[in-house]
């Protein structure tokens, strides 16, 4: 079976996605330099699929080491790209660092997909890519929109060197996947998301209330012109998201593309407040949420879901798990790992 390539595949959705290959047969190898990981999410990955994943522990920005890696695997067919730093505040405030580590790294590996005869690209993009949307729900022909922050903008520059580099490269291949919001854990309870330090996420700081981490959850304004007047997102379980990457990685190697660059948009197509997700997470744990309603965040847009229907016609992928699904999957995880601690 082919040999797949997962960057940042120890991380939240890299790890599931590692799981989802493997299941499928796909022989993988890991990079991640495990500076928002834990080398224990590999335990994880071969208790659930009976196989453990090649792993190497390497930093992208070191172009020496990654067209080292690239000599001693070179036959690797396709690549899933997730790793990059992934906090929206922080890279407010440390832009080059986001510069440095979301771009590079990507030039690096496309320069060496580039000497291969044939290379299939899977890019870990997002949503941010549309800010604030002109029509909901977010068709993939949305215009992409100025970036609120230097995060965003990487997701939107990497797109641009993707697509450059297909124009004049036959051989590569690729797909951006754009995400809406991924929640959630393996049913196993084998791996999920490992917030290092204070969540910037919706669910792990619900989650970390509830067991008693954080004295209670922020939520930011309920002046919004929404049903409830908090914030709405389109939030994905990510064992369904996971599986989308197996299915887009398909469609490369199988050469069912329309073309050598496309774009997908991953969500439930599906909105939900702030507020309702909350209440699903009550519902399923039984426990009642400190929170308190507090401003407005800059930068927080109002309201942000998908079209799926081209993923759905496209790809033949749609999402399976529910909300709750996700908030139970979510709770189970959070207990876990405090068990663990």
């Amino acid at each position: 079976m082919d040999k797949i390539l997962v960057t940042g595949g120890l991380g939240f959705i890299g790890s599931h996605t590692v799981v989802e290959l493997q299941n499928e047969g796909y022989e993988v190898v890991i990079i991640d330099d495990l500076s928002n990981s834990s080398i224990t999410v590999l335990d994880g990955i071969t208790a659930i699929s009976g196989k453990k994943p090649l792993f190497e522990k390497l930093d992208l920005k070191e172009k020496a080491r990654v067209e080292a890696f690239f000599k001693k695997h070179n036959d690797i067919k396709g690549v899933i790209h997730f790793a990059a730093s992934k906090a929206v505040g922080e890279s407010v405030k440390e832009p080059l660092l986001y510069y440095e580590n979301n771009i590079s790294t990507l030039v690096y590996i496309l320069k060496e997909l580039k000497k291969l005869p044939e290379a299939s690209f899977i890019f870990s993009s997002s949503c941010t890519v549309y800010g604030q949307a002109d029509e909901l729900p977010i068709t993939e022909n949305a215009p992409v929109k100025q970036a609120e922050s230097p995060y965003g903008n990487t997701k939107q520059i990497g797109e641009e060197i993707i697509s450059d580099t297909c124009k004049v490269t036959p051989n590569l291949k690729a797909i951006a996947l754009r995400y809406f919001n991924p929640v959630g854990a393996h049913e196993s309870v084998k791996i999920g998301e490992l917030p290092i330090g204070v969540p910037q996420n919706l669910v792990p700081f619900i989650t970390q209330t509830a067991i008693g981490l954080r004295q209670e959850l922020s939520v930011f304004g309920d002046d919004y012109p929404t049903s409830d007047g908090t914030c709405i997102r389109d939030y994905i379980h990510v064992v369904d998201l996971a599986k989308a990457h197996v299915v887009a990685l398909g469609r490369l190697l199988n050469y069912k593309n329309k073309a050598n660059y496309e774009t997908f948009n991953l969500g439930t197509g599906t909105g939900s407040s702030v507020l309702e997700v909350v209440k699903s997470f009550e519902k399923v744990s039984g426990k009642k949420l400190n929170y308190k309603i507090v401003g407005r965040r800059e930068g927080d847009i109002i309201s942000a879901y998908a079209d799926t229907t081209k993923a759905n016609d496209e790809l033949g992928w749609k999402t399976k798990l529910s909300l709750d699904d996700a908030m139970r999957s979510a709770w189970n995880w959070e207990q876990k790992v405090r068990e663990s601690k």
